[in-house]
């Protein structure tokens, strides 16, 4: 009979050990927070989550920004007050594409990482888990920028709610340690039609009040509390931004008024003068001439500088171990 009881308990034991394998795990805050500047949450295949460091940064410097004085005047004493423990607000970055706005986000975090900030950045498709993440943050002496970049919803979309809770609206009081910094090409976030404006006019769904619905979908973009707002290039700003890169790569100044012109080309083939074509013409052209400069065995991180109107691409990162305080409390 103890034979059989054994027998029995053993299976149950291996089945247990089964089960662990494939229900979610409660998401564990890192180990050492000090060990990576910045953490990308990812969910697993089983339904749970878990926070990631991110190991090869593509960091920017405030300096090497350009055209966008106002802007980056705006975010860093934002940052700057956050920092320091006084009130600052969620922002929300809006405007055409390639012209800095992640980048501006990945500057801060270059700027003041050695005074304790830390990145977490979280996909759209997993802002239904941000409670839970930012309740990690919470418990942790650092502070936190929660990055979301290409923020937009479709109608009906998971996550939307629960990013409105987080920035204003819930029961619970703010984070006083986590900020929620957005990038998108839409100001409003969610999808408007011509429909929405007509107020008389009754929906296929047999809305009674459309304004209403009207005020819900502008309400998200309300909640953050500084709005930044990026504009196209004009073409002598474009070309500036690719006679920059073009220098930082290699290009010897006599070839310079060639490029220009091919710098034109380029970005009529692609319809757009933004920050990202002007560098991606800047790697295409010193390339096709073998003019880049001799680099070190362990090549530097540029894929993040095509995003952004910037002088530089091969910025080095802080020490991912700043000191700790000695006290408990977070870095201020």
């Amino acid at each position: 009979m103890n034979e059989q009881l054994l027998h029995v308990l053993h299976k149950a034991e291996r089945l247990l050990d089964r089960l662990d394998a494939i229900l979610p795990r409660p998401l564990q805050a890192p180990e050492d927070w000090g060990s990576a500047l910045a953490w990308r949450y990812r969910r697993q295949a089983s339904g749970g989550g878990v926070l990631e460091a991110v190991q090869h940064l593509a960091l920017m410097r405030f300096d090497d920004l350009l055209e966008v004085g106002s802007q980056k005047e705006r975010l860093l004493a934002n940052t700057r007050q956050f920092m320091a423990g006084q009130p600052a607000n969620n922002v929300l970055l809006t405007g055409a594409r390639g012209t800095g706005k992640s980048s501006l986000v990945r500057a801060c975090l270059a700027q003041f990482a050695p005074q304790g900030l830390r990145l977490v950045e979280v996909d759209k498709s997993d802002l239904v888990d941000l409670p839970d993440i930012v309740a990690i943050l919470a418990a942790a002496p650092w502070r936190f920028i929660v990055y979301c970049d290409d923020l937009s919803f479709d109608e009906g979309e998971r996550g939307y709610k629960e990013l409105k809770s987080i920035l204003d609206g819930s029961i619970a009081a703010a984070t006083p340690n986590v900020l929620v910094y957005a990038t998108s090409n839409r100001r409003h976030l969610l999808p408007e039609t011509m429909a929405d404006n007509l107020h008389g006019q009754r929906g296929e769904d047999g809305e009674i009040h459309p304004g209403e619905a009207v005020e819900e979908k502008i309400s998200l973009s309300e909640r953050f509390g500084l709005w930044l707002s990026f504009y196209p290039f004009s073409q002598d700003e474009y070309l500036a931004i690719a006679q920059l890169w073009l220098r930082q790569l290699g290009c010897p100044a006599k070839l310079l008024p060639q490029a220009r012109q091919q710098a034109l080309v380029w970005a009529l083939e692609r319809g757009s003068r933004s920050g990202r074509v002007a560098w991606q013409f800047a790697r295409d052209y010193v390339g096709r001439h073998g003019l880049a400069k001799p680099q070190r065995k362990a090549a530097p991180k540029s894929q993040g500088a095509k995003a952004g109107r910037s002088a530089s691409n091969t910025q080095s990162a802080p020490s991912t171990k700043p000191a700790r305080r000695a006290s408990s409390k977070k870095p201020r």
